[in-house]
Order: structure tokens, then sequence, then C-alpha cells
């Protein structure tokens, strides 16, 4: 071997040694960097990808039965919170409507029939106390007179008749009295036991009507639509699935070995397979389910039986969703996330009382029966008599006062 190749050779092994210690380097400073990050970092995230968005699905269903006429949205339409979807044929509630407002009416008319009796049986009780007590001072006055000698026995027996006579007819007065004032003794009009049965059936008629209208309880898309023109519906009946997508979490299924530094209120870092990895979501955890996915199934398992084989069971996490970032990039409901979870927050939350007030509300219902008691205050103004004090209206329709 010639000095030039020995000079090669040893420049090639140099060469190698210095790649070799370079590698190691590297491995070592990899090696380092990840221990670095896996004792500040990595041990304080739980990962997983079998997570799933998750949202309510929201039943539109029937109130009464009837025939639907007009249907007014698809799948996939957008709707807003009180938007009518379905129109069903209200000819059969409008003219119950109209016999329950005549009844009204007629009871109205009725019950100040029986106010007005009242009075004037008074009255006649009074005459009867006022004719007996004359009947009664004329036969005193004729019999001092029958004494003197001046005032003959028959006519005082015709006396000692009529008294008897006006008495019966006071008694009858008194008791024509008593059997209408049973009818409305401490009541005024619109606490009368008939009136407030016939406005109750008013009212009752006026929803019915509301009910052929079938409006959006929440804001949200139409899912599936089952309902079609001309069918008959009856009561419940599920029409179409409204999914509010504003109100949507994450439900992610960690294993039971990742569970131990998992607890709410935790914030949570989530990518979507929509949007790729440039978009982080964030959000906090919610709960954790009280029990693995399979032991809520339809048919759990039954592990006491046959071959038995250890499986790492999964336990549903549930994920608050920031609404910043649902409103930036919105989600569907069944898409796949990737989520991982900051567990620096050791501390475990212990569920208190049940939340005071509602997690989700409607109020499209609200106000149907506000045009029932405007249509019932309009029926009583209509059919009182005449000369009696116009009533006063407040904001329920039962407490309308009649003021005598």
């Amino acid at each position: 071997m010639t000095d030039q190749e020995l000079q090669t050779k040893t420049t090639r092994l140099q060469r190698r040694k210095f790649a070799l210690l370079a590698l190691s380097v590297v491995f070592v400073c990899a090696a380092s960097g990840y221990g670095v990050y896996w004792a500040t970092v990595g041990r304080f995230h739980e990962s997983t990808d079998d997570a799933y968005v998750a949202g309510n699905r929201v039943p539109v269903m029937t109130e009464a039965q009837g025939n639907v006429m007009a249907v007014l949205v698809d799948e996939t339409s957008p709707v807003k919170e009180g938007q009518v979807l379905v129109r069903l044929d209200d000819s059969d509630a409008k003219i119950a409507l109209q016999e329950a407002e005549a009844k009204l009416a007629s009871t109205v008319r009725h019950a100040e029939q029986l106010f007005a009796t009242e009075k004037q049986l008074a009255r006649k009780v009074a005459a009867e106390q006022a004719t007996l007590a004359q009947a009664r001072s004329d036969y005193q006055r004729h019999l001092n007179l029958k004494h003197l000698g001046y005032f003959p026995a028959s006519a005082l027996e015709h006396n000692a008749t009529a008294i008897d006579v006006d008495d019966a007819n006071l008694q009858a007065a008194r008791q024509a009295l008593a059997a209408t004032r049973a009818q409305v003794v401490d009541t005024d009009l619109m606490n009368n036991p008939d009136v407030k049965l016939a406005a109750a059936q008013v009212r009752a008629a006026y929803l019915n009507l509301q009910r052929m209208t079938i409006v959006a309880p929440v804001s949200g898309y139409v899912a599936t639509r089952d309902v079609q023109v001309g069918q008959h519906v009856d009561p419940n009946s599920l029409l179409m699935v409204v999914v509010p997508l504003n109100q949507i979490w994450v439900n992610a299924n960690f294993k039971e070995s990742q569970l131990d530094h998992i607890h709410p209120g935790q914030r949570v870092s989530m990518r979507s397979d929509l949007y790729g990895s440039s978009v982080i979501f964030h959000g906090e955890v919610v709960g954790v389910d009280a029990g693995t996915g399979s032991a809520f199934a339809l048919l759990p398992p039954q592990n006491a039986t046959g071959n038995w084989i250890k499986v790492v069971q999964r336990v549903p996490v549930r994920v608050r969703i920031d609404p910043k970032d649902i409103s930036a990039h919105p989600l569907r409901v069944g898409l796949s996330m990737d989520v991982s979870v900051d567990t620096h927050a050791t501390t475990a939350t212990i569920a208190g009382d049940a939340p005071a007030d509602p997690q989700y509300v409607t109020s499209v219902y609200d106000q149907r029966l506000q045009g029932a008691a405007s249509l019932i205050a309009s029926i009583v103004r209509d059919n009182v008599l005449p000369g009696n004090v116009p009533m006063v209206a407040v904001d329920h329709p039962m407490e309308i006062r009649h003021e005598r």
C-alpha cells in the first residue's frame, strides 16, 4: 500500500468517525430534547383520535292531528327559531274556535243575567218585606177598631189571610234570591265558574288552532325530513329534525389507562379532518361519562361466559368547544377530531348541585296564548249588559275584573 493510499484510507476513517460522532451527538441531543419535552410537556398531555363531533338533534313533532297542507323547508335548509316549517289544515280548528267563542259569549250573557236577576230578586224581597210589614200594621189597626166595634170580623179575617199570603210571597222571594246568589256569591264576572270554563275552552281551541302552524323550536339546519304534503299526521308524529350547529361538543373516547389525570375544567386543543392541522379548536373538559361505551350499549357484553379476551375499554369524555372557534370554522355532527387534553391541572373537580338554569331553552311557545287573552277580553266586553261599569283588562285573562 503506497503512502497516498494509506493517507486516503486514514482520511476516510477519520471522516467516518466524525460522521458517527456527529450522528451520536444528534441522537443524544434528540433524546435529551425529547426527554425534556416529555418531562415538561409531553407527560402532561393525553391524546386520542377516537373523537367525534356531537350535538343536539331537536325533533320537530306535531301537537295536533291534521292533513299537511304545506312544507316550507327541506333537508339542509337553514331555519331560524320561530320560523314556520309546516302548515296543517286548520278548517276544523277554526270551526272549533268559533264554537268556543259563541259559547263564551252566551255564558257571559247568562252570567250577566244572573247578576241582574240577583239584584232584581233582592229588590223583590225588600218589596215583599214592606208589603208584609204594611199588612201586619193594617191588621193590628183593624184589630183595635174591631175591639171598639168599628171594624167587621170578616174584614179582619181578610187582613189575616193577606198577612199569610204576603209572608208566603216573602219566603218564596227569599228562596229565589238564595238560589240565584248561590251561583254568583263571592264572584265577579270573570270568576264565575261557568265563565271560567267557557274562557278555558276558548283558550284551548285557540291553542289548538295555533298548533296547526308548526314552527322551528331552535335555529339550525334541517337534518332529516319525514313529512310530505297531503300526509295525515297524528299528535307526536316526527316531522323532521333540526340540528343547532351552535350547540355542539366533542365526545372523545379515551382509553381507561388515560383517564387517571383527566378531569373537568382542563384545557383541550383539537384538530378536525375537515380543516386540517392548520386550524386548532380550543375547549375544555366538561365531564367524564359514568361508564364505558360498551356498558351502555343495547347489548352489553357478558364476559362471564365463553373464552374471555381482555380488551382495553374506552370511556367518553365530553369536551366543550369555544363558541368563537365554532363561529369562525363551523363543524358538522359526526366529524372526526384529534383531541389533546392538557393535564397540568391535576385537581379533580367534584360535581356539585344540578345547574339552576336550563342548559337549553326555547321561547317560541311562550307567546301562543297572548292572542287568546285578548280574544277572551274582547268577547267579554262585547257581551256585558249595557250600563255596567267597563271592565278593567289586566295581563292575565282570568284577572279581568268586573266592577259593579
